[in-house]
């Protein structure tokens, strides 16, 4: 209720027109086919229709906004008995000097202004047509804002998203450079192989990934495979094996997403391990699902229990956003190998 303080005439004023063009329309055929007068009702209606709009208005952009939303309500009711009161001597006026002497020729007998059944049939009419068009127009008014949340929900959730994947992106960058800083120390002829690799990596996240949610898994592949020469060129005696078990050329994935676990397996097996092992699983599951392991010689440091990357932390809020529940990620450590896995839904989405 609180969008009724900004409520405006934001639905198109045609639509008004037609809303009360129609409304007219009816009850002009209306009353006329029941009396077999329509002069008599369409003079009668123009009469009533240039109350009721301004009545209708007035309760919904000044009484309900300054009174109703601001817990006013015996002002509210004092200011509406005092509309209505208005609204009757004017119908009833207009009504005598302009149509008839006869007030209310609807009813069985004449009628002399300010009796109690004419009072209230006017009254009754007005506020059945105050209701009916305020439900119409709030009704409007609830669906569009109702649209407008659903926006901004989703407009809140891609810029979160954007926010984790470019959050990722320096962190992974930070460390390439690391590694670039301590070969060139070395003078090693390794650097430029190693800012080739990183310039393939850039031009992924800075061209090929820019605004899209998902990207084909092929593509995701190969700049995991660039980020995996450049870590092996820092772990001179590292193995990587990728095994890829299915078809996966249709097959797409949120982008950056996989890296970290990659990381993840060279942060657990790099420390004190010179013999480095890496083996990556990805597949096909039975239930249309990307299943994707990776298994690593492991060893638990001192200083390894102190480190708090983002990397995982940050792959499990983008699993979240994206997939909700709908995945499983688990880790563990059996014989000395740091095992992790993750399962998805199957996107074909390019």
């Amino acid at each position: 209720m609180n969008k009724i303080k900004d409520m405006n005439f934001d639905i198109k004023i045609q639509n008004h027109f037609w809303f009360w063009g129609c409304y007219f329309l009816l009850n002009f055929l209306r009353w006329g086919a029941y009396f077999n007068d329509y002069e008599y009702s369409f003079k009668s209606n123009l009469i009533e229709f240039a109350l009721h709009i301004p009545l209708v208005y007035l309760n919904l952009f000044v009484l309900v906004p300054k009174l109703i939303l601001k817990s006013k309500y015996s002002l509210y009711t004092l200011a509406l008995l005092i509309s209505l009161g208005c609204i009757y001597i004017l119908k009833t006026g207009l009504t005598y000097f302009l149509i008839s002497k006869n007030i209310w020729p609807e009813a069985n007998r004449d009628y002399q202004p300010f009796e109690v059944n004419h009072i209230l049939a006017v009254c009754i009419g007005e506020l059945y047509v105050l209701a009916m068009a305020s439900s119409v127009y709030l009704t409007l008014t609830w669906l569009r804002e109702r649209e407008r949340n659903r926006i901004l929900r989703e407009n809140q959730y891609k810029i979160k998203l954007e926010y984790l994947k470019n959050q990722i992106q320096p962190h992974f960058f930070f460390n390439t450079l690391n590694n670039l800083y301590a070969l060139s120390l070395e003078a090693s002829d390794k650097v430029p192989n190693v800012i080739i690799k990183l310039s393939h990596l850039m031009e992924y996240v800075l061209y090929d990934i820019e605004g899209t949610r998902f990207v084909p898994l092929i593509k995701e592949l190969d700049y995991i495979q660039n980020y995996i020469e450049i870590e092996k060129l820092r772990f001179e005696n590292a193995t990587v094996f990728i095994n890829l078990e299915s078809n996966i050329d249709q097959i797409s994935v949120p982008p950056l997403l996989l890296i970290s676990l990659i990381e993840n397996a060279f942060k657990h097996g790099g420390i004190n391990n010179k013999d480095l092992k890496i083996k990556i699983n990805c597949k096909v599951g039975p239930q249309n699902t990307l299943d994707f392991e990776i298994i690593n010689n492991f060893v638990l440091s001192q200083q390894e229990k102190s480190k708090k990357g983002i990397g995982l932390t940050n792959t499990k809020e983008r699993l979240n956003l994206i997939f909700k529940s709908n995945y499983q990620l688990s880790h563990q450590i059996k014989f000395n190998f740091y095992i992790i896995r993750l399962q998805i839904p199957i996107s074909n989405e390019d």
